[in-house]
């Protein structure tokens, strides 16, 4: 297919405008065509089109359709911004799209953006990766009407009892959290459900596997909610005065030798390199000799 124009497949972020990335925003605001996801995506991005550009809400759209405006505005040597939630990476439907443009030729590119999980994680005030509690994050969702592939059960995922992230699966509330005790999570692990992040009806729901799906039911929350389980979002973590404390990160530490900075030290410019080295994990290669020939060779 000969064409000029370009396709720009773009993460908006979870609903607030603000957290789209600088790229993202100057690349909307020169598309010819902005097809964006209008049940997931707030209409004030769609609107940073410029005049005249022309703009479609994809939520009624099949991917036929998508992509045969797509293809159409391409043809014409025009720029299209397919606007999608959160990043294209994670359950993004963008592969089907992608193999399209590469049978057609045509050039595209991905701008990544602020995934649900990172927004949640912020609103929970919450670090997913914490020293000695989770090193771990594994993001899934719950089987449903989509089988999940051999191996990926939501029991087996589970048996390894770090940060879980789970998508598009809050209506399964009940059966994840039996599901997760079965699997070896304690029946009092923290467990947050963040619904519509980045919106300005945006709610927070927090409990335990034991009481989180009668919480949720309560709220009637459905649809756009992510999961977060682990003692990772545990809100004691914050507390200076809680009695269980916790390790933290050896980055910062002034008893830590790294790469960049020696235990004690602010300036690593006269520390050892090989104990550099070897903390950072870097193995120090040997100097190579220098021969110099003496005239005797």
């Amino acid at each position: 297919m000969a064409n000029d124009g370009k396709v720009y497949i773009i993460g908006a972020g979870p609903g607030d405008p603000e957290l789209l990335t600088l790229k993202a925003k100057r690349i909307i605001d020169d598309a010819d065509v902005i097809i964006y996801a209008d049940s997931l995506v707030p209409e004030e991005i769609a609107g940073y089109a410029k005049p005249g550009a022309a703009v479609y809400g994809s939520k009624d759209m099949a991917l036929p359709e998508i992509m045969q405006v797509t293809l159409q505005a391409v043809s014409e040597g025009k720029t299209v911004a397919r606007i999608q939630s959160g990043d294209p990476s994670l359950y993004g439907a963008t592969l089907e799209q992608m193999r399209i443009l590469e049978a057609e030729g045509i050039d595209y590119e991905i701008i990544p953006g602020v995934s649900a999980a990172f927004a949640a994680a912020a609103v929970l005030k919450s670090e997913l990766t914490v020293p000695e509690v989770s090193q771990t994050v594994i993001m899934t969702r719950a089987e449903g009407r989509v089988p999940m592939p051999e191996g990926e059960d939501l029991i087996g995922l589970a048996r390894h009892g770090s940060t879980l992230v789970i998508f598009l699966s809050v209506t399964r509330m009940f059966r994840i959290a039996n599901q997760l005790q079965e699997a070896g999570y304690p029946a009092d692990t923290p467990v947050a459900v963040a619904y519509r992040v980045g919106w300005p009806d945006e709610q927070i729901i927090r409990g335990t596997l034991t009481d989180i799906a009668q919480k949720v039911r309560d709220a009637k929350i459905t649809l756009q909610a992510l999961i977060i389980v682990g003692k990772a979002v545990d809100p004691k973590l914050l507390d200076p005065e809680a009695g269980e404390q916790v390790a933290v990160s050896h980055l910062y530490s002034d008893e830590y030798t790294h790469l960049y900075r020696r235990a004690g030290q602010g300036d690593h410019a006269d520390a050892d390199r090989t104990d550099l080295y070897e903390a950072g994990g870097y193995e120090v290669q040997p100097e190579r000799a220098v021969h110099t020939s003496t005239g005797d060779d």
